[in-house]
């Protein structure tokens, strides 16, 4: 049995006016809606990384308000966009952020190609990636704790 890849990414909610911040995610051919975060670097903090790819992907800076969860994804290796890579466990921190400062722009050179404001109501009409509606249940059962959205 082929060893799983681990592989740990954090990212932000960002809902403001009752729009969400999304990314559109375009690497190899491959391409979705899905929340600014990425992946952790080497020594870099869950917090750390996912307020990096906020600024990086978006142009914001972000304070993260609390964490929202963190979520499993198993890919198997024939869905992998490396062939000949095994299976790979995606584990996919996520926290409740605002913006504190920046311009909403699109990242140049990296794995996205565009950032919106998209009203809520609006989000399941995009191709999204798992990741946003798994968020969005995240942030719907924080609320329906009695906890303000805003952290």
């Amino acid at each position: 049995m082929a060893a799983v890849d681990v592989r740990v990414g954090a990212y932000a909610v960002i809902v403001r006016d009752g729009d969400l911040l999304l990314t559109h995610w375009n690497e190899n051919g491959h391409t979705g809606w899905t929340l600014p975060g990425g992946g952790l670097e080497d020594y870099e903090t869950t917090e750390q990384a996912t307020v990096r790819e906020v600024r990086e992907e978006t142009g914001y800076d972000v304070e993260l308000r609390t964490l929202l969860g963190v979520d499993s994804l198993f890919i198997e290796p024939e869905q992998r966009m490396v062939p000949g890579a095994g299976p790979l466990h995606a584990l996919r921190v996520v926290y409740l952020g605002r913006i504190v400062g920046g311009e909403l722009r699109h990242e140049v050179g990296g794995s996205s190609d565009e950032a919106r404001w998209v009203p809520l109501d609006d989000v399941g009409e995009l191709p999204t990636l798992s990741l946003v509606p798994t968020a969005i249940d995240m942030l719907l059962s924080r609320l329906a704790g009695g906890r303000d959205a805003d952290g």
